[in-house]
């Protein structure tokens, strides 16, 4: 049956170089221009990134619904946050509308409309990964594989160029109000040696990157040296350098960054930091436990429950929010910095030795092994949480991450009754 007309991403236009005409849509390189996919995978790709992920038809009065939902709160902050300083451009109501306009995402999260929608399963590459003893499947799977990462990559790449055009959105890091401008460059690691730039995200692998840069720069001997990791020492951050230098090392050097599923990173940060850091139980967990728990003023802060950390976070700013769960968006702007390579933590071996063959890195230099006091979060362990856990905290949380979601391509949360009852 012929489905009623919906709203979609504005075309993307293709990568172009030089420089961006006034009003135009800003250059975009990605990583390589996607091969022509074939059969279904091909129509995928092609069609936009809200009907590719999210078909849906229109409903009435979608716009006065999700409008609603996108409602903010306002209250004092608890702790330091990541990056003080102006609120202008992101999130905003008006960044809310280019989502709403574009996929009709908001209006899923008011209906409840969750259910989940896979991105395809990725494998390495073919190529790719030899010079690091990597073993790939037969050329089906190999074909199969590529094809897959492309359309994943493509569907990446035309929504953040569809978004990211628009005119409101800025186009450089020194289009940023002053505070985002801080926060970004704070987050953007320097190899001056291999001239790349990596944007660390925390809850994303970062402390492995970190070893990794001290590794290249000879101020570690291995990735598997046994000490703690030490987050500022001998490391260089772009935002410590001049503004010309700061230019052209945005300008000449490889650019990348490690995205995760947004509420498995906040479900991380949530049992790391209050189940485990006694420094954030004493700073943010006492607070929280009594703002929200009647009666909490006895708590160490260690006992905060996973809804009492989403209430916070609903009435947190994003860009005054500390860094383990403030947005990647707002912490790597990828409308400002066009990164060449997104990698997901989902694959990161994978994505992670595609980044070190690009930048040329000496071969013995290799993605640490999880280490094995590690718990990761897995499907099952995020399903429990967000199953017992208020639907309505997790449909008025969604917008703030929403840029997440959408312009990384993963899928909303499957929180419908039928679902948890499962």
């Amino acid at each position: 049956a012929a489905r009623p007309p919906r709203p979609s991403l504005p075309a993307a236009a293709p990568p172009r170089s030089g420089r961006r005409q006034p009003g135009g849509p800003p250059s975009f390189s990605p990583v390589s221009p996607p091969s022509p996919a074939c059969g279904a995978a091909a129509e995928a790709a092609a069609r936009s990134p809200s009907e590719a992920m999210f078909p849906r038809p229109a409903f009435p009065g979608e716009v006065r619904r999700a409008a609603a939902s996108g409602r903010s709160r306002s209250r004092p902050r608890v702790g330091g946050g990541g990056g003080g300083g102006g609120t202008v451009l992101l999130p905003s109501m008006l960044m809310f509308g280019v989502i709403l306009a574009s996929s009709g995402l908001l209006l899923m999260i008011e209906k409840g409309i969750l259910a989940e929608v896979k991105p395809p399963p990725l494998h390495p590459a073919a190529g790719e990964l030899s010079r690091r003893g990597v073993g790939v499947g037969g050329e089906e799977e190999e074909a199969g594989g590529e094809l897959e990462r492309e359309v994943l990559r493509d569907i990446r790449n035309r929504t953040i160029r569809a978004v990211c055009g628009q005119r409101a959105m800025p186009r450089s890091v020194w289009e940023l109000p002053a505070g985002q401008r801080r926060t970004v460059l704070r987050h953007l690691l320097v190899s001056d040696k291999y001239r790349f730039l990596y944007c660390y995200v925390p809850k994303v692998a970062c402390s492995n990157w970190k070893r990794i840069l001290k590794v290249l720069d000879g101020a570690l001997e291995s990735v598997d040296v046994k000490l703690k990791m030490d987050h500022k020492s001998d490391l260089v951050f772009l935002g410590d350098m001049k503004p010309d230098e700061i230019s052209y090392r945005l300008k000449n050097y490889y650019k990348f960054v490690f995205v995760r599923n947004p509420m498995e990173r906040l479900l991380s940060a949530y049992r790391n930091k209050f189940g485990e850091i006694k420094e954030y139980q004493q700073k943010y967990g006492v607070e929280i436990v009594r703002r929200y728990r009647k009666n909490g003023g006895n708590s160490a802060g260690d006992d905060v429950t996973f809804s009492e950390f989403l209430r916070y976070l609903l009435d947190e700013e994003a860009e005054r929010m500390n860094e383990h769960w403030m947005p990647i968006y707002n912490l790597c702007q990828p409308c400002a910095v066009r990164y060449d390579f997104i990698g997901s933590y989902e694959r990161l071996n994978a994505d992670a030795n595609y980044v070190l063959e690009r930048v040329r890195s000496p071969s013995f230099v290799r993605f640490p092994e999880r280490q094995s006091w590690y718990k990761p979060v897995t499907a099952e362990t995020l399903h429990y949480y967000l199953c017992n856990t208020q639907r309505r905290l997790i449909k008025e949380l969604l917008p703030k991450y929403i840029l997440d979601f959408s312009l990384f391509a993963y899928p909303l949360p499957n929180i419908t009754s039928e679902f948890c009852r499962q």
